[in-house]
């Protein structure tokens, strides 16, 4: 009798822990798309308030970055709330798609008068990657565990471990996104931490 019920708790161990780990990629997923999504809005505002020539093909490209970036933040949230990326197979095409149009958005960028936002782009180009590969490490967790990744019983076991990695993949989020943040147009017009209070003092 005790062999027949240690053996169904060893078989659940090693699944549990396969989940614990789904929890936390998925959480640095989520970051990932968050930072993803706010640096190509703000990428769009930056293209939509550049002055000078071509302003139909940055118009262009502040509508297609605005697009891309409101799209990226519901995918992300949806996929945070219901603990499962929606469209994986459309997001696998479009993911790449748009990490290879940042990459052309690099190269052309540098000859141009806002060579400045080629960090913007590289920021999103690494935050994107870090969805590729963190939602292709769930898509196959999902296929090779049973019931998939997204248990409830994750979020009661190794949650040490979980708040360890979400607090890690935020600190490497927040430290590709606050550059590419602060290349932006949006990101010149900051005021520095510690500047607020001292600017209404000012002449």
């Amino acid at each position: 009798m005790m062999t027949s019920q240690a053996s169904p708790a060893t078989a659940r161990t090693p699944a549990t822990h396969d989940m614990s780990r789904s929890d936390a990629v998925r959480l640095v997923a989520g970051f990932a798309g968050l930072g993803a999504a706010a640096v190509n809005l703000a990428v769009a505002s930056s293209l939509f308030a550049a002055a000078g020539p071509g302003l139909p093909v940055r118009a262009a490209g502040a509508a297609a970055a605005l697009l891309w970036g409101a799209a990226l933040l519901g995918w992300t949230v949806d996929g945070l709330r219901r603990s499962r990326f929606p469209r994986p197979r459309t997001s696998a095409i479009l993911l790449p798609a748009a990490a290879a149009v940042h990459v052309v958005a690099i190269i052309l960028g540098a000859g141009s008068g806002m060579a400045g936002l080629g960090i913007s782009h590289l920021a999103a180009l690494l935050l994107t990657l870090m969805i590729l590969a963190t939602t292709s490490w769930l898509g196959r967790r999902s296929r090779g565990v049973p019931g998939g990744p997204g248990q409830s019983a994750s979020g009661r076991l190794g949650t040490g471990k979980l708040l360890a990695a979400a607090f890690a993949g935020a600190l490497l989020v927040a430290a590709i996104t606050t550059p590419g943040l602060a290349a932006s147009t949006a990101g010149h017009f900051a005021v520095p931490h510690g500047e607020h209070a001292g600017g209404h003092h000012s002449p």
